[in-house]
């Protein structure tokens, strides 16, 4: 298991573990290749032993450059290269000397090549593997460097987002806690203490909820609708029988996902718009359909609607619709769908569609949903 799970984390998430597995497999797969070579061309075994010994001395030399190359990787482009450069060459010189004064000293009189020929063979040869190293050397540190500056700027894109989403979202408690507050104000002032505890009761059950969740946080649609209701039970002790509500959600979507306190501002806007200009009040229907893979919902009212010469709505409410046009935005992109018009039959309706998105949800973790359970039946 132990090992499963390290299999799957990204093979550089321990960049030193990497390093070390990389610069041996190098080595190793250089001194393999050099080992066939030498079989190959029907050399004795004995000659084995400079291929091995020169593969430790290019081990231990380039070691050393990994650590040269570490330092001078962050200075400016003509100390590194410059440094780089030197080092390449320096190493190239000594691993050539080094293996050279081995072949000879291996072979003693069995071989009469010249030194300096010998050298300068291994010049060559030694040189394209130090400058092959230095070269993947610095290529996997800078695609390493970018990946993690393509992560950090993914983290501080999605930091944005959220923090963005949260604004948004606490934006609409205080435009809420105003309207409430003042009626509770009158109420008390109109020595109605009964219906101000009971408001100031259901507004407490109401902030606590919308404090449990996330700003961020996307909630089942079912959790959504039943903090739209404590709303409502505040906002029915304000407006009575003038307030009427309807609520049709059908199964297959209870369980997707939307974004926390979504659909408050649009009903908020409704009971704005719809009922409290008229005497008799107005009916507001919330609906919620499966569409294909995306969820739709629909929240409508049986107001005025827009009439000539009014304001449009998105302009007047402030916070209200222009804030879920942008929480939509922030959260889905262009893969989402926001709408807003007046029916032929009269009245304002709001068209959301969203992505379907649905999760289970543990009983252990769903702590925002036992605590609405608990507002509810208290």
């Amino acid at each position: 298991m132990a090992v499963l799970e390290l299999s799957d984390q990204p093979f550089f998430s321990n960049k030193n573990r990497a390093f070390w597995n990389l610069h041996s497999a190098g080595w190793g797969g250089a001194t393999a290749l050099y080992a066939v070579t030498v079989i190959a061309n029907g050399q004795p075994l004995s000659f084995l032993v400079p291929v091995l010994i020169s593969a430790v001395t290019g081990y231990s030399i380039t070691l050393i450059l990994s650590v040269v190359y570490r330092y001078v990787i962050e200075k400016q482009p003509i100390v590194t290269w410059g440094a780089t450069l030197l080092s390449v060459v320096l190493a190239s010189l000594v691993y050539a000397y080094l293996d050279t004064w081995v072949v000879q000293t291996i072979r003693g009189g069995a071989d009469d090549t010249p030194f300096a020929q010998l050298l300068l063979g291994a010049i060559f040869k030694d040189g394209l593997l130090v400058g092959a190293w230095s070269a993947l050397y610095y290529a996997i540190n800078y695609f390493v460097r970018a990946e993690e500056q393509a992560d950090q700027m993914m983290r501080l894109e999605a930091q944005a987002t959220s923090a963005q989403l949260t604004m948004l979202r606490y934006q609409l408690n205080p435009h809420f806690l105003f309207n409430t507050l003042n009626s509770i104000s009158t109420l008390v002032l109109l020595k109605q203490t009964e219906q101000a505890n009971a408001m100031l009761s259901r507004l407490s059950s109401f902030l606590r909820f919308t404090l449990i969740n996330e700003a961020a946080a996307k909630v089942p649609l079912t959790q959504e609708i039943e903090t739209l209701k404590l709303y409502l039970d505040i906002e029915k002790m304000r407006f009575e029988e003038r307030l009427r509500t309807f609520f049709n959600i059908e199964p297959a979507v209870e369980n997707a996902l939307v974004p926390s306190l979504l659909l408050q501002p649009l009903v908020e806007n409704a009971i704005k718009y719809a009922v409290t200009p008229k005497e008799e009040g107005a009916d507001i229907s919330v609906t919620a359909q499966l569409v294909g893979q995306r969820v739709r919902i629909t929240v409508s009212d049986t107001g005025p609607g827009l009439q000539p010469g009014q304001q449009d709505h998105s302009l007047s409410t402030g916070v209200g619709m222009a804030n879920t046009r942008e929480r939509l935005s922030q959260a889905y992109g262009d893969d989402q769908r926001f709408e807003y018009y007046v029916k032929a039959s009269g009245g304002f309706e709001v068209l959301l569609e969203l992505p379907y998105q649905t999760r289970i949800i543990p009983v252990e973790d769903n702590q925002a949903g036992a605590t609405l359970q608990g507002m509810k039946t208290a």
